[in-house]
């Protein structure tokens, strides 16, 4: 009987000590995410538009994301702030070449009976920072990284596979 309630208080020890460990690891997760400042992105049937006819803003940095030929997605960032990123691919674009980026994608959704769309970005403070073109199933997330910094990051590699 002595044996049996040892037994039972030394895993009642060692089950406190793990809960308290899962405690700690919980906590630090959550500050560490509480830190951290999010924007969203929201459609817009103008940003459809203007991709779909291929109109350049003269105030936006223009970055792809995939392939050259048919891009999961296309952004425009306000020229003010700072795409932190290695993964999206600065281009200069005219409404020609946005004429190419834009057809290849139309090419690469119609496969799958997808359709394109815009959408707004904006930052922490509900301002609008960007622009989106993709598919609707598309994810991401928007975090902003610091004054005037943004890191958006890219929609999954497989996008048309929706």
């Amino acid at each position: 009987m002595t044996v049996y309630k040892f037994a039972r208080a030394d895993m009642e020890i060692q089950l406190l000590i793990v809960l308290v460990i899962i405690v700690i690891v919980l906590i630090a997760v959550f500050k560490r995410q509480a830190g951290k400042r999010f924007g969203k992105i929201r459609p817009n049937g103008n940003i459809t538009e203007a991709y779909t006819h291929f109109k350049v803003n003269p105030d936006l940095n223009y970055y792809t994301s995939g392939s050259d030929v048919h891009p999961n997605a296309i952004i425009g960032i306000d020229k003010a702030w700072t795409l932190e990123s290695d993964l999206w691919k600065k281009k200069n674009l005219d409404s020609q070449s946005m004429k190419e980026l834009v057809q290849g994608m139309q090419a690469k959704a119609a496969e799958r009976i997808l359709t394109l769309h815009g959408f707004d970005i904006f930052d922490d403070h509900d301002m609008k920072i960007g622009d989106w073109f993709s598919i609707m199933g598309a994810t991401t997330t928007v975090e902003v990284a610091g004054e005037k910094r943004v890191i958006i990051q890219t929609p999954p590699v497989d996008t048309y596979q929706s």
